[in-house]
């Protein structure tokens, strides 16, 4: 690639201009993980967080986020999205929560912000609702997964 996109010809930052590029079905998913002192974990699991139900609170929290990502993240396109799921898997063993969001859109450009948006802030309010016990969580291995879809084609984490 010789020239970055987000800048124009006189070197200024502007949004890339999509508009002859064709639609296609795009899908992103990103994960990340959150760990947690054991009895924070339990308290999470076992849905008596004295905040209610923390990882209802914060599905919903990642979709609703995602789909705000234009409004958060400059020259990101405000785009039609078509589905956005956040799942949560538990390891007990290390009082790890992973946060997993798959985003869906036919369009002209991907959805991987929108993704990596709604783990983001799916993790945060987890923490927020847990931080009166437990400040010291800590939130790491935020990435994309995968992506499909568009003239690169797919990608796969390693």
């Amino acid at each position: 690639m010789d020239t970055l996109t987000h800048l124009n010809e006189t070197g200024e930052a502007n949004m890339v201009d999509v508009t002859k590029k064709p639609e296609t079905i795009r899908v992103a998913v990103a994960r990340g993980k959150i760990r947690m002192k054991p009895e924070t974990f339990r308290l999470i699991r076992e849905g008596e967080m004295k905040k209610g139900d923390v990882l209802g609170t914060a599905r919903i929290a990642g979709i609703m986020a995602a789909k705000q990502t234009p409004r958060l993240i400059p020259l990101c396109h405000p785009i039609p999205i078509s589905k956005i799921s956040v799942a949560f898997e538990l390891d007990e063993d290390n009082a790890v929560i992973t946060a997993t969001a798959e985003v869906k859109n036919r369009g002209a450009t991907g959805v991987e912000m929108e993704a990596l948006t709604a783990v983001t802030i799916s993790l945060l309010t987890i923490y927020d609702m847990g931080k009166a016990v437990d400040r010291g969580m800590v939130m790491e291995d935020i990435h994309l997964v995968k992506k499909s879809g568009g003239k690169s084609g797919t990608y796969l984490f390693e």
